[in-house]
C-alpha cells in the first residue's frame, strides 16, 4: 500500500476512535472496548472500499454495511460522521432521548446506517436478505456484515452462513471481529466458537484471515473477496480490543464501560499523539 493511502487511512481510523471515547465519555455509556477494536476495519471500509455517497444515503446501487454486532455503533457512527454524513459534534449525543445516536444503530434516524441492530445474531441474516435482492435484482452492489467472535455463539449465524453459500451469495462479505473478549469473559471460555475457518469453510464460504490492524492485509483480503466468484466469503480479523488506548486493550471490562474524567483524558491524550505522528 502506497505511504499516503496508508497514512490517509491511519488517520482516518484514529479519528474514528476518537470519535468513539468522545461519545461513550459523553454518554457516561457505551461500549468502547469493541468499537475500538473494528476501528481500522470501518476506516476502510468506508474511505476506501464501499460506494456510498453522504449527499444520497439511500442511493440504490449502494454498497451496504450491516453492523450485526450492533452494541458497538459508537463505531459506526463515528466511522459515518467523519465521511461526513452527519456533523461530528453530532457524536457528542450519543444515548440522548432526542438524539437521533441511540445505542444500537437504528435505519430509520441515521443517516448512513442500512440495518437496525442490536439483538445478536440477526444482522447477518439480514446482510443475506440484502445481497440475495441485490442477485435477484441484478444489482452490482456488495453487502459487509460485520460479526463479533462472542455473537457467533449464536446459532442463527450458522443458518445465515448455511443460508449464503446456498445461494452462492458472492457478493456477500462477513467480517468477524475476533477480539476474543465478550461481556462475560475470554469468549474460548465462556463457549468459545473458535477456530472459525474450518466452520466458516465447512458451510461453503472462501475464508481469510488476517491482521485486523494492519491495513496491507485488510486491503489484500477485500480485495479477495471482491474476486471470489459463486461462494460467500469470511473474513477472520484478529484484533485486540480497546484497540488504540493503552489501559483498555485486551480488558474485558471495557466491554460496556465508558470513560471517567481522567480516563476520556488519558485516552484522547493517546489518540492524539498517535495522530500526530501520522501527520
Amino acid at each position: 500500500m502506497e505511504k499516503n493511502k496508508l497514512c490517509e487511512l491511519s488517520r482516518a481510523a484514529t479519528k474514528i476512535r476518537m470519535g468513539v471515547i468522545e461519545a461513550t465519555h459523553a454518554a457516561a455509556s457505551g461500549h468502547p472496548g469493541g468499537s475500538l477494536s473494528i476501528a481500522d476495519i470501518m476506516a476502510y471500509l468506508y474511505f476506501n472500499e464501499m460506494n456510498v455517497d453522504i449527499s444520497n444515503p439511500k442511493m440504490a446501487d449502494r454498497d451496504r454495511l450491516v453492523l450485526s454486532k450492533g452494541h458497538t455503533a459508537p463505531a459506526l457512527y463515528s466511522a459515518l460522521a467523519n465521511k461526513g454524513f452527519f456533523d461530528v459534534e453530532q457524536l457528542k449525543t450519543l444515548r440522548q432521548a432526542d438524539s437521533f445516536l441511540q445505542g444500537h444503530p437504528d435505519m430509520k434516524g441515521t443517516p448512513g446506517v442500512d440495518m437496525t441492530t442490536g439483538s445478536l445474531g440477526l444482522g447477518i441474516s439480514a446482510a443475506c436478505g440484502m445481497a440475495l435482492a441485490g442477485k435477484i435484482d441484478g444489482k452490482n452492489y456488495r453487502v459487509y456484515a460485520i460479526l463479533g467472535d462472542g455473537e457467533s455463539e449464536e446459532g442463527q449465524v450458522w443458518e445465515a452462513a448455511m443460508f449464503a453459500a446456498h445461494y452462492k451469495l458472492d457478493n456477500l462479505c462477513v467480517i468477524v471481529d475476533s477480539n476474543k473478549l465478550q461481556i462475560d469473559g475470554p469468549v474460548a471460555e465462556v463457549i468459545g466458537p473458535a477456530p472459525f475457518e474450518p466452520k466458516f469453510e465447512a458451510f461453503g464460504f472462501n475464508v481469510i484471515t488476517i491482521d485486523g490492524h494492519d491495513f496491507n492485509e485488510i486491503e489484500a483480503a477485500f480485495c479477495a473477496a471482491r474476486e471470489c466468484k459463486g461462494k460467500p466469503t469470511a473474513i477472520v480479523a484478529n484484533t485486540v480490543k480497546g484497540k488504540g488506548v493503552s489501559f483498555m486493550e485486551n480488558k474485558v471490562n471495557w466491554h460496556g464501560n465508558a470513560p471517567k474524567d481522567d480516563q476520556y483524558e488519558q485516552a484522547m491524550s493517546e489518540l492524539n499523539a498517535i495522530l500526530e505522528a501520522i501527520d
